[in-house]
C-alpha cells in the first residue's frame, strides 16, 4: 500500500507540463482598464509559455476578435455595466460551463472577474471538481459608497467574500490588501504582484514635440492624471491641489489621459486642463515622460497600475500610502506619501513637489530604480506556479478550506 508522499509524489509528477488554463473575466482588452491590461499580459504569458487558454468573456459591442494558435474565446451573454456604460458584464452561465468543461475539461479554472458570470464558473468547476482560483482586482465594497450604494455595503461584502472562499487560492497585487482581506475573513490568500512594462515606460520617452503641443516650455510644470475619469479615482481633491500650485506657478499645466463620465464635467470646471482622452503604446509611454509630476489621489485601489508606469518614466509621484505606492515608494528618497484620507496633507505635498526643484529631480531620478525587478516574466512564473499549487492539492484529495497557506488554432465560439 502506497504512503501519502509516494502519492503526493506521483501527483505532482502527473501534473501535465503545459496546462489547459480556463480563464473567465468580465473585461479583457482592447478594453482599457487595469483588470483588463493585467489580464492580457497573464493571458499573454500564459500563452508564451506553451500553455492554452480559453477565454470566457462577454463580447464588447463593435469588437473585432482575432484568433491566435493556443488561445479559444468563447463569448457569454453581458448586459451594460451601470455607470460603466462602455463596459460589460456576464450574465449567469452555469449550465454552458458545465456542458462546456465537461466536453473539454480544463486542468484549472481561473475566475478573474466577481459578477454572476464568475459566480457562475465558481459553481460549475466545483460541479466538475475542476481546480478553482479567483484574483481580487477591484475593491467593489469601496466603490459602492460613490455610486449611492452605501447601505448595501455590507452585502457587496460578503457576496465578494463568499465567491472567493469558494475557490482554491484568491490572488492579490499586495502584502496590505493580503492581511486586510484575511482580517476580513478571506480565506487562502496568496500573493500575486504585478509588472510594469519597463521597456515601453521610460525616461527616454519623454517628448519635445509632445510639450509643444501641450504649449509648454522646459522649464514649465506638468501635472499628469492617467486613468478613468470616474468619481471613485477621487478627481476633486486632484482639482484642488493643481488649482492649490498655481498660486506658486501659475504657467503648469495639467494634462488628463483617459476618458469617462466625468469628463464633460470636468472639461467645464477645468477649461485650461488639457484633456488627451485614451492613449495607448508608445503615445501613452510619452505622455507619462512628458509630464513632471504624477499626483495620484485614489484611495479605492487593490493596486494601482499607473503608479509604476509613472515611476518607470521618472515622474515625481505623490500619492497615499496605500496599494502599489505604500509598496514601491520609499517616502522623500522616490516619491512622496501621504498618510490615508488627510487630503489638505495630500495637497499640501503635492505644492511642495512643485516648490522644491532640487528635491523633485532627486526623485525623478531614483524613480525608475523603485520598479526596476518589477519584470512580467516573474509574475508569468508565479501565477502558473499557484495553479500548479491547487491542482496538485485537488489531485491529492488534500483540499480543505483552511488547507492552503495564506499566502493547433483554436476557432471562437458562444457560450
Amino acid at each position: 500500500m502506497k504512503n501519502t508522499d509516494e502519492i503526493l509524489f506521483e501527483s505532482l509528477t502527473a501534473v501535465p507540463m503545459n496546462l489547459r488554463v480556463a480563464v473567465v473575466t468580465e473585461t479583457y482588452p482592447p478594453e482599457v482598464n487595469g483588470v483588463a491590461m493585467t489580464l492580457g499580459k497573464i493571458v499573454e504569458g500564459l500563452l508564451s509559455k506553451g500553455h492554452a487558454v480559453q477565454l470566457v468573456r462577454p463580447r464588447q459591442p463593435q469588437e473585432n476578435v482575432s484568433s491566435r494558435d493556443g488561445l479559444e474565446q468563447v463569448f457569454a451573454k453581458g448586459m451594460p455595466l451601470p455607470a460603466y456604460g462602455d463596459l460589460r458584464f456576464g450574465l449567469p452561465a452555469k449550465s454552458r460551463m458545465i456542458k462546456l468543461w465537461a466536453e473539454n475539461r480544463p486542468d484549472v479554472v481561473h475566475v478573474a472577474t466577481e459578477g454572476p458570470l464568475g459566480w457562475s464558473a465558481v459553481a460549475a468547476a466545483r460541479k466538475l471538481k475542476i481546480p478553482v482560483t479567483s484574483s481580487f482586482h477591484t475593491n467593489f465594497h469601496s466603490y459602492s459608497q460613490h455610486y449611492g450604494m452605501g447601505l448595501i455595503k455590507r452585502s457587496i461584502e460578503g457576496y465578494l467574500r463568499k465567491l472567493h472562499n469558494q475557490t482554491m487560492a484568491t490572488m492579490v497585487p499586495t502584502y496590505a490588501l493580503a492581511n486586510d482581506l484575511r482580517s476580513r475573513g478571506y480565506q487562502n490568500v496568496t500573493l500575486l504582484s504585478r509588472g510594469v512594462e519597463l521597456k515601453q515606460f521610460s525616461p527616454a520617452n519623454r517628448s519635445a514635440a509632445l510639450r509643444a503641443k501641450w504649449g509648454v516650455t522646459d522649464g514649465t510644470l506638468v501635472y499628469l492624471h492617467v486613468g478613468r475619469l470616474a468619481k471613485e479615482k477621487n478627481i476633486g481633491l486632484l482639482i484642488s491641489a493643481y488649482r492649490a500650485c498655481l498660486v506658486e506657478n501659475p504657467t503648469a499645466k495639467l494634462v488628463f489621459v483617459g476618458d469617462g463620465p466625468l469628463r464633460k464635467q470636468l472639461e467645464e470646471s477645468c477649461p485650461q486642463a488639457i484633456f488627451a482622452g485614451v492613449q495607448k503604446g508608445a503615445d501613452l509611454a510619452a505622455h507619462y515622460a512628458s509630464a513632471d509630476i504624477f499626483p495620484f489621489p485614489s484611495v479605492t485601489e487593490t493596486f494601482g497600475n499607473v503608479v509604476p508606469e509613472a515611476l518607470a518614466s521618472g515622474l515625481a509621484v505623490v500619492a497615499y500610502d496605500t496599494a502599489s505606492a505604500k509598496e514601491l515608494i520609499t517616502n522623500g528618497i522616490d516619491g512622496s506619501l501621504v498618510a490615508m484620507d488627510q487630503d489638505l496633507n495630500f495637497i499640501s505635498a503635492t505644492v511642495a513637489m512643485a516648490k522644491q526643484s532640487a528635491d523633485r529631480a532627486r526623485m525623478r531620478n531614483a524613480a525608475p530604480r523603485s520598479v526596476a525587478d518589477m519584470d512580467w516574466e516573474k509574475i508569468h512564473d508565479a501565477f502558473v506556479a499557484t495553479l500548479r499549487s491547487v491542482i496538485d492539492r485537488q489531485g491529492v484529495g488534500l483540499f480543505t478550506a483552511s488547507a492552503l497557506p495564506r499566502t493547433q488554432p483554436i476557432t471562437s465560439a458562444s457560450a
